[in-house]
């Protein structure tokens, strides 16, 4: 047990209530509370559909389909990211071309995107890394340009903004994942929000075997999955999307006591509390080292912060190096920055009820322990690192 966790949910005895009234019920799975959810979702982000499912990953799966990207397409993602993006583009027997990321907000690169561009190209998926909205303006019109979906993956994104429009509204459709680590969650779950009917009707179709509203309960109209979202997970969902202004604006404030505590010193690069045009969802607080650390002192600085029983962590580990990618022969492309960040970053405990005291104790060991760090050469932290 960590003595301050990397990520913590924030779950009330209002939750606690809403789960247990729907077990006294005999509904458990695509009944009332799923249609709440599922409106409450789309209100919120401004959408005319919300189809929830069991993970953020199966909602990018089903967005491949209802869009009908399939076998030798490409679509244009980042590697620094969670390697649910590039996986979902494989199940559907698709090529994940990796284009490089923006130094500052850790977003996929326009400029590398368009570089990635070929004639197989069929869609962009877009991530908003951590929370902050990618540069939506110049992408979707690069996308309208060469006429290319774009999928927005906003699992850390619930609540952010691009110019006053919520994060996964502004492309064909935008996938959240509702993971205990992510601003609010449903214990596992995901949901699909588009404008888009046909990506809706299939979307609901597909998370259910296939079936549509006029099958019987053994006839299916197409090839699906079993990818519903219990009851009692929307009632949670529910719940949590009720609060979610506060929860937002708390998990603001603990990035504010990170900056406020760790912004003067050299060595390390702090996420930018503002960006132009767009307001962060704050889902982790991420720092990076500077550009005379190495990954080793990363990973020495991350082993003594757990040791002395304070969560870290890894984000991310470039999908493009990860065995199931490292022999892709589309792997040609510049990922300088996308190597040269990820070496260096770390990300420090950040949930909803983290206090300015606990604050204060992680920011004064990880100081503690980058000034050590900086003082060491990368062959003595791999000696410390085998034992020797």
């Amino acid at each position: 047990m960590m003595k301050i966790p990397l990520a913590l949910p924030e779950i009330t005895e209002d939750d606690i209530q809403a789960v247990t009234r729907v077990l006294r019920t005999p509904w458990q799975s695509l009944g009332p509370q799923l249609n709440e959810f599922e409106s409450s979702l789309a209100q919120y982000t401004g959408t005319a559909h919300a189809v929830a499912v069991n993970s953020g990953t199966s909602a990018l799966h089903l967005c491949m389909r209802a869009l009908h990207i399939g076998e030798g397409a490409e679509v244009i993602v980042p590697s620094f990211t969670f390697i649910a993006v590039a996986n979902a583009v494989r199940y559907e027997k698709a090529i994940p071309v990796f284009a490089d990321i923006e130094p500052q907000h850790l977003n996929l690169d326009p400029n590398a995107i368009e570089d990635s561009l070929t004639h197989k190209t069929r869609a962009i998926m877009v991530p908003h890394t951590f929370g902050c909205p990618a540069e939506m303006q110049e992408i979707l019109d690069l996308a309208r340009l060469y006429d290319l979906f774009v999928i927005e993956d906003a699992c850390e994104a619930i609540g952010a903004e691009y110019d006053g429009m919520k994060a996964g509204s502004l492309g064909q459709a935008g996938v959240f994942g509702f993971y205990p680590n992510k601003q609010i969650t449903t214990g596992e779950g995901g949901a699909i929000v588009t404008n888009n009917a046909e990506v809706n009707q299939m979307a609901r179709s597909m998370r259910n075997q296939g079936r549509t509203n006029a099958d019987e309960w053994f006839e299916h109209d197409k090839l699906g999955y079993n990818y519903r979202l219990p009851e009692i997970n929307c009632a949670l969902g529910t719940e949590q999307l009720k609060r979610i202004a506060s929860t937002l604006a708390r998990r603001k404030h603990v990035a504010q006591l990170y900056a406020s505590r760790l912004g003067n010193n050299a060595d390390i690069i702090l996420p930018s509390l503002t960006a132009s045009r767009r307001r962060i969802s704050w889902f982790a607080y991420v720092v990076r080292l500077g550009p005379r650390f190495s990954r080793m002192h990363r990973d020495w600085i991350r082993n003594e912060m757990i040791a002395r029983g304070i969560g870290c962590g890894r984000y991310f580990a470039p999908i493009h190096l990860q065995r199931p990618y490292q022999n892709d022969p589309r792997q040609k492309h510049n990922l300088s920055t996308t190597e040269f960040i990820a070496d260096r970053c770390l990300a420090l405990p950040f949930f909803n009820s983290l206090s300015e005291n606990q604050v204060d104790e992680v920011c004064d060991i990880f100081t503690m322990l980058a000034r050590q760090a900086a003082s060491m050469e990368s062959g003595k932290i791999a000696n410390m690192a085998c034992g020797a």
